[in-house]
């Protein structure tokens, strides 16, 4: 196995036209493999839905895109968790129903060891810490076993305050990180975290606990990559944007796709800006995700 990574999947409802929502898939973790397994990586979940229509839609999608479902457990006491986006002048909210979600129940003892072991890379975001504390125990079982195989661990905080405390999220974060080896924050995020502004001091400090690469997510500006001893900004490219909702989960995928196949930090870095660009011309968080072959010409069409 190539990839995996453990969270939870939220059915998305997109509000795109006044009274008309639309729906689709969405959920970091899921988000994530959907964006790897389309630039040709071997891809699993480990998760838990709900014996439901968006359970049932959600294994289709996955079989339908190679990802492996046999880790995917269906609980009949839990829902799938679900959220609704509506855009605005000033962008888009937000709004979730995923308290209790069958995801939101894992722990622990429901980790693969087996899964975990075998594969090259494991991907853990902070979302999946925050959506309960046997899910947060769950996250630390799973770095446990990564760690003591040797394979990559890498980790995007991606911090939502709606769903757990500034100071929870920080405690939370500071101690997963030197159990990953790439780390994947937002420079708002790093910032937030760390309490320090410039982001190669950034960069530093995580490289000081341990982090073999930093990926800081400049947002217009594009990504700082710092690794063996270099730091680089690598620009963004400018697409036709519609939505970027997923676009940061698209990178995260993408940039592991090309990770584990021995490219350089900044050429993954490269790579994933083109895929996310490409990923924020049409609406939603799965449907946008372009395939390597369309990574691979628009990259092409740079030179």
């Amino acid at each position: 196995m190539d990839i995996v990574s453990i969270g939870e999947p939220l059915m998305e409802l997109s509000n795109t036209e006044k009274g008309i929502y639309k729906e689709g898939f969405g959920g970091d973790t899921s988000n994530f493999l959907m964006a790897a397994a389309r630039q040709g990586a071997q891809t699993a979940y480990f998760t838990q839905v709900g014996q439901d229509t968006f359970g049932d839609a959600f294994m289709k999608l996955w079989e339908s895109e190679g990802v492996d479902t046999s880790y995917v457990n269906r609980l009949t006491t839990a829902h799938t968790g679900l959220y609704f986006i509506t855009y605005t002048e000033k962008g888009h909210e937000f709004t979730y129903f995923r308290a209790g979600s069958a995801a939101s129940k894992m722990g622990p003892a429901d980790v693969p060891e087996q899964l975990i072991a075998s594969a090259k890379l494991l991907h853990i975001s902070g979302i999946s810490q925050a959506i309960s504390n046997s899910a947060c125990d769950a996250i630390f079982e799973a770095c446990k076993i990564a760690r003591a195989n040797n394979v990559i661990v890498t980790y995007d905080p991606n911090i939502r305050l709606k769903l757990w405390s500034k100071e929870r999220a920080a405690a939370i974060i500071n101690a997963t990180v030197p159990y990953c080896d790439i780390f994947m924050p937002s420079l708002e995020d790093a910032q937030s975290i760390t309490g320090m502004d410039d982001p190669e001091a950034i960069a530093d400090y995580y490289h000081s606990i341990g982090v073999k690469v930093v990926v800081l997510k400049l947002g217009s500006k594009g990504v700082m990559v710092s690794a063996d001893g270099k730091k680089e900004i690598i620009p963004g490219y400018k697409v036709d944007t519609v939505d970027q909702t997923g676009a940061g989960d698209t990178f995260d995928g993408a940039f592991c796709s090309r990770y584990i196949k021995g490219m350089s930090p900044m050429d993954c870095a490269r790579y994933a800006n083109a895929a996310a660009a490409l990923s924020t011309r049409g609406y939603g968080a799965v449907t946008p995700i372009p395939m390597e072959k369309e990574v691979e010409e628009f990259l092409a069409a740079q030179k």
